[in-house]
């Protein structure tokens, strides 16, 4: 089966797009997802972050409190090498069984950190979601509820829009309105159901 990564900064369009893909029958791999579940409550990785981090981090209902941890972790790089240290091993692996179980000519697996894992060689190809980084900005901004110093530390925390162009093989350009990208999203599909085959 072809393996897609899907890719992009944050607040790109990263989620809008594998939605169009899968609305023409693809199959998907959220790696967000995934990222929720191996921090599920009584999970042994919750424990590793409690420890690493303190109760600081955990909302009264046990659950892990993103907002906060991301916080804690977009402010300093050693913190957040710490996190993914626990969680990107569990992460790979359970997209791995994933993957294993899904049927169809080929797969996207949404992966919003994929350049600055190193991992993008692992698969057959990488769509990169990109937008003006002017866009990026506003649209941070306004999806998060939050001001313009604290959006641009978060998209400075990933890696630059030139190392992901740099690793991928096909871009959407999500600059425009929904039935743009529904065009770039229907071409890409049709090729990559050619390629698969």
């Amino acid at each position: 089966m072809l393996r897609i990564a899907l890719t992009g900064g944050i607040a790109s369009g990263k989620s809008t797009v594998a939605q169009l893909f899968t609305t023409l029958g693809a199959k998907l791999i959220d790696t967000d997802l995934v990222a929720r579940e191996v921090v599920a409550p009584g999970s042994p990785a919750l424990a590793q972050i409690v420890a690493r981090f303190g109760q600081k981090i955990l909302m009264t209902d046990g659950s892990l409190d993103r907002v906060r941890l991301r916080e804690l972790v977009f402010a300093d790089a050693a913190a957040r090498a710490d996190l993914e240290a626990i969680t990107h091993p569990l992460i790979r692996a359970r997209v791995a069984e994933l993957g294993a179980a899904l049927r169809g000519p080929y797969q996207l697996i949404a992966i919003p950190l994929l350049a600055e894992t190193g991992t993008a060689g692992d698969y057959d190809r990488v769509l990169l979601v990109d937008c003006d980084p002017q866009l990026q900005l506003q649209r941070l901004m306004a999806r998060d509820q939050v001001g313009q110093a604290d959006a641009q530390r978060m998209i400075h925390a990933q890696a630059s829009r030139e190392a992901r162009l740099a690793i991928a093989d096909d871009v959407i350009r999500n600059d425009g309105d929904i039935n743009a990208l529904a065009t770039q999203v229907q071409a890409l599909h049709a090729r990559y159901l050619a390629l698969a085959v």
